[in-house]
């Protein structure tokens, strides 16, 4: 055994929203046409020249459809805040295809001629950096794991000077390291049914206490009848309760 002690740092987390007005961005659009539409990523890489992720989008057919003639055309990047587009090489792959979701899987050739997130903290932090990312509405967001006490604010002054018009950043949070990829387990096996009763019920203050709304009140919002919107929420609920006991307690 090597004689010589360890370091180990303080491993640290940081969160990155960017958020397109309409018309700046043609995949972002199709989020924000689309309420049903999500995408995160299970897992992304990033070297000096490439990255290679595996995307999940969650939507009803229409929105996938839409989501498909986009994200998979290799002519424009999906990444890139600078430019519209660019001349680096991408390949896409459907991994899994069904009637309400999409696994994707990409590789993206000479990141340094088409900025992304990844590449400008790849440049910053360098080693051990760990992404997550997010996609809804209009907003694309970025969670990074990293160890040590890097600049945060460097890392964003030089994001967001290179932002084209229409794309704004903004930094969420910096805490110490939470319970990373649990929310996106438990969340990649909702339906869109399932994803809509959840979304109406946080955004209309049912989760509150006190409450602010009833089922009734959901159900009337949703125009979905009380006993499909009541079935939806416990089964969501119970779902969330038994993978989040089961995969981190």
């Amino acid at each position: 055994m090597n004689s010589e002690s360890t370091t180990v740092e303080e491993t640290r987390e940081f969160e990155f929203v960017l958020q397109f007005e309409s018309g700046a961005d043609e995949l972002m659009d199709v989020f924000r046409r689309h309420d049903s539409l999500s995408l995160w990523s299970s897992a992304i890489f990033v070297g000096n020249d490439h990255m290679w992720r595996l995307d999940h989008a969650k939507g009803l057919r229409e929105a996938l459809s839409d989501f498909d003639e986009v994200f998979l055309d290799d002519t424009r990047c999906n990444e890139c805040f600078d430019v519209d587009q660019c001349d680096t090489g991408r390949t896409y792959h459907v991994l899994d295809r069904r009637k309400t979701s999409r696994t994707v899987y990409t590789l993206r050739h000479e990141i340094e001629a088409c900025r992304s997130v990844p590449y400008f903290i790849l440049n910053h932090v360098r080693r051990g950096v760990v992404f997550e990312s997010r996609r809804v509405g209009n907003e694309y967001r970025w969670r990074v794991l990293f160890p040590g006490s890097h600049p945060v604010g460097e890392i964003y002054d030089s994001i967001e000077s290179h932002l084209r018009d229409g794309v704004s950043l903004s930094l969420s949070h910096i805490t110490s390291a939470g319970n990373w990829n649990a929310t996106e387990r438990i969340i990649s096996d909702f339906s869109p049914e399932h994803w809509q009763v959840l979304q109406a019920a946080v955004s209309h203050g049912y989760y509150e206490r006190p409450r602010e709304v009833s089922v009734s009140d959901l159900a009337s919002a949703l125009d979905e009848p009380r006993s499909t919107v009541q079935y939806r929420l416990r089964t969501a609920e119970d779902r969330i309760v038994s993978q989040f006991v089961r995969q981190t307690l």
